[in-house]
């Protein structure tokens, strides 16, 4: 069972992260373990950098801090088993190094239905998969969230492995 869950969140696309949110929160349940929520500020582009007060990515950092701390309020979890996270930094690299600090043995991912754009999996969760030495969970959304488009069940909840390859 899985006793330290990291489960990133796009506070952008609160809903896609919902479900693994939820999930997460069984498992931790079920093993008495702990879920951290992270969220990751994205570093400016150096090109924006003039355009933006110096202080710009500490008070987006803070908003975060916020939002992500309302939002495992909702959680039905004792405070003792979900904490928050909220980073500056490369998406993917911070949230491994999170999983590195929390001991994580799960990594909880929301991710879109693949599209050719996306290619299985998007940029971040692919990376994620690709480089993290605990097992990553990669939840899609349901049906009635992908513009409502019916999709098979069979790809629902596919789990993807180290390799990126679905799980049948």
């Amino acid at each position: 069972m899985f006793h330290s869950i990291v489960v990133p969140v796009d506070l952008a696309e609160v809903d896609l992260a919902r479900p693994a949110i939820e999930h997460a929160a069984q498992l931790v349940r079920e093993s008495g373990g702990r879920m951290t929520l992270v969220n990751v500020v994205p570093i400016m582009p150096v090109m924006m950098m003039d355009t933006v007060p110096v202080s710009y990515e500490a008070e987006i950092a803070e908003k975060a801090k916020a939002s992500l701390a309302d939002l495992a309020a909702t959680v039905d979890l004792p405070r003792s088993q979900i904490g928050t996270t909220v980073r500056i930094g490369g998406i993917q690299h911070e949230i491994l190094a999170v999983v590195k600090e929390e001991r994580a043995d799960l990594i909880l991912l929301g991710s879109h239905e693949p599209h050719l754009s996306t290619y299985l999996l998007g940029c971040n969760a692919s990376a994620i998969v690709r480089h993290a030495h605990c097992s990553v969970l990669v939840l899609r959304e349901r049906p009635e969230q992908v513009g409502g488009h019916e999709i098979p069940a069979a790809k629902l909840g596919t789990a993807m492995p180290a390799t990126g390859l679905p799980v049948s």
